[in-house]
Formats: C-alpha cells, structure tokens, sequence
C-alpha cells in the first residue's frame, strides 16, 4: 500500500512540475503519470480500493478548495447562463450519443448508456486547471462553476434512470421527479442554512487558533460531501457547496492556507489514479479506434455547442470557453461505462471506445482550454 502510494505521489510530483515547464497544464502530466506507472505501461502500481478511496478523498478536498475560492453572489449573477449551458450540455451530448449507438447497431438501453457517458463531466479537471491559472474569478470560470453543479444534478438523475432501465426496472415520472427533487432540495438548503448560520457564528470563529479553525472547516467539508451522498448527488458536489459557505468568512478567519496544503497532496492522487484507471491495452483494434475518434469529436461538438449557445451573452470568445471547460470526461465518464459493462448493458468494444473518448477528452481538453483563456490581469472577473 505505501509503496504504491509512493509511486503515485512521486509520479504526480515529477510529471506535474514537467508539464508545468513546459507551459502545459499539470494535471494532463499527472494523468499521463498514472498512465505510465499504471497496468497500461510499466505496471507499477494497480488502482486498488485504498487509491481508489484516497484519490475520491483528493476530488472532495480540490471541489472544496474551488468553493473556498468562490462567492455565492458570483455563481448566483451568472445563474442564467449556467442554467442554460448545463442543459444543452446535457441535451446535445445525449443526443448525439444515443444516435452513435443505434447507427453501430446497439439496443436502446445500450445506446443510452453510450449517451449518458458523453454527458458526463469531470469538474475536478477543469477546475483544477482554471484554478493553476487564477482564473477562478472570471466570468466565464463561474458559469463552468455554476453549469458543472447543475450538470452534476441533471447527469446523476439520468444515470439513475438509465441504470434502471439496464438492470430492467420501470422508472416513473414520479420517481424521477424524486431523485431531481432531493438533489435539487439539498443545494437549495445547504446554502440557505449555511450561509446564515457561518455569517453569524462568524465573530465565535475568530478566536478559534489556526488549528481549531482547520479542524472546523474539515469537519464542515467531509460532513457536507457525505451528506451530498444521501442526496443522490456526487461527493465533490457538497464539498463545494461546503467551500462556497465558509467562503464567506474566510477573510475574517485564517483557516485556507492548510485546507490548501491538504488539497495540493491528495489533488494530484486523484488525477494521478485516473490515469491508472485506463487502460490502453482495449485500444489494439483499429475499429475501436475509428469509433472512439468518432465518439471523441461527437462528445466535443456537444458541450462545446451548448457552451456556445447558453452563453452566447457573454460573447463568442467566452461561451468557447465555457464549452471547451465542459468537455473533460475523466473519471465521470470511467464510471458510466464501467457500469453499462459491469450490468452486461454495452460489450467490451462499445467500453474500448466510451475508454477512448474519456482519454482523449480528459487530456486534451485541459491543453485547449490553456490556450484560449486570458490571463487573470485582462480578464473581467465576475460582476
């Protein structure tokens, strides 16, 4: 166990500073490393339960070091647009998808499976990257925000629905309408309550010392993002709403500083263990190749579309942006599609080619984005 630890953590720490140098974003070095230590390449190390658990762990505390650095009144001015961009995000994809599957031949269910992969969308990545490059301020970085939670809600309600159906249950309108509603309730709730009571505990909490501070904001961001779980949502989802509310006292109370120590060593074991997680070894055949491109371009021209079209507002340079941040799979998409073949739903070639997409999206994605968005000094931030 610390041996593979060891590899993972000197793997992160060598590829990230190398991609660094050379102006590329650490997180694409990362996930290369666990490519290379991984069972793909050199065999190193195997993705067990303990990496598993601790690069879930990294996920939570990156998602919750975002929300420390996100104002809720910055995601609420731009509510709209990421309403929008979550939608046609998911809208456009799982069209595009499920149209894929039924052209390669694939029952219903399995050609939905191939949808909900491409609607899938690895916040953690992006918001790893925008927050290497400080932009996290900036309008555009906020709708990737606000869309990425909407996305979250949207994209687990489908995933329960599709799995449903694979596994050969009926899903009613009313059933649906649950799962939506809670995940939809717990938001809505946590900021309600949180923001209040942390305002108003506030003057108790600058007396805490910087230790007992730390240990509070722990507390609040595990407790959230287990919470989040009973809710049907995803984990790094309430971790961020957790970093959102005591992002409004982190001004008055010193507690960022070791949250962000935290973050930058369970962080990189996150991408790191993404990259463990594919295997290279399903890509031999040529068929699965052409048709893991093709998936690639469709799950790009969909959320790039529905940044371009939900945040037209903000003009054409920022909606690319914003649909350019929707596009990493990374690991979301490792799940859906472990799913769909573990219930027997898509065959080993479908998975070879959903494995592709993810890769190619996980790692590129990161590299565009890099490349168009401004730097912080002539970037607006937001209103």
């Amino acid at each position: 166990m610390l041996f593979g630890l060891f590899w993972v953590v000197l793997a992160a720490a060598v590829f990230g500073t190398v991609a660094s140098k050379l102006g590329v974003p650490a997180v694409v070095g990362q996930v290369l490393a666990g490519i290379l230590i991984g069972p793909s390449v050199l065999s190193l190390v195997r993705p067990d339960e303990f990496l598993l658990s601790l690069a879930e762990l990294g996920a939570v505390f990156l998602l919750f070091m975002v929300g420390l650095e996100t104002r809720f009144r910055d995601l609420l001015s731009v509510g709209k647009e990421a309403l929008l961009v979550a939608v046609l995000g998911i809208a456009f994809p799982l069209a595009l998808g499920f149209g894929f599957g039924l052209w390669q031949g694939q029952e219903n269910v399995s050609a939905l499976f191939v949808g909900t992969a491409l609607v899938a969308t690895s916040v953690g990545i992006t918001a790893k990257v925008l927050q290497e490059m400080g932009v996290l301020d900036a309008r555009f970085a906020q709708v990737i925000l606000g869309a990425a939670v909407i996305d979250d809600i949207l994209g687990l309600t489908l995933l329960a629905v599709v799995s449903g159906l694979g596994a050969g249950e009926s899903m009613s309108a009313g059933q649906v309408g649950l799962i939506l509603g809670l995940s939809v309730g717990f938001v809505a709730l946590v900021l309600a309550l949180g923001i209040p009571l942390i305002r108003r505990f506030q003057p108790r909490l600058r007396n805490l010392s910087l230790s007992r501070m730390f240990n509070v904001a722990i507390v609040v961001g595990l407790g959230v993002a287990a919470l989040s779980t009973v809710a049907g949502l995803a984990p790094i989802i309430g971790a961020f709403l957790a970093g959102m509310v005591l992002a409004e006292v982190k001004d008055e109370v010193e507690f960022e500083s070791k949250v962000h120590a935290l973050e930058s060593f369970l962080a990189p074991v996150f991408f790191v263990v993404v990259g463990l997680q594919l295997d290279l070894g399903v890509l031999g055949d040529p068929v699965v190749i052409v048709a893991g491109l093709i998936l690639t371009v469709l799950a790009v021209i969909g959320k790039v579309a529905g940044g371009l079209i939900g945040a037209r507002s903000m003009g054409g340079r920022q909606s690319l942006l914003v649909g350019v941040g929707m596009v990493p799979r990374g690991e979301v998409g490792l799940i859906v599609a472990s799913l769909g073949l573990a219930a027997g739903v898509i065959g080993k070639q479908v998975y070879a080619e959903v494995l592709l997409m993810v890769l190619l999206t996980t790692v590129l994605a990161p590299l565009v984005l890099r490349a168009l968005a401004p730097r912080p000094e002539r970037d607006a931030p937001a209103a």
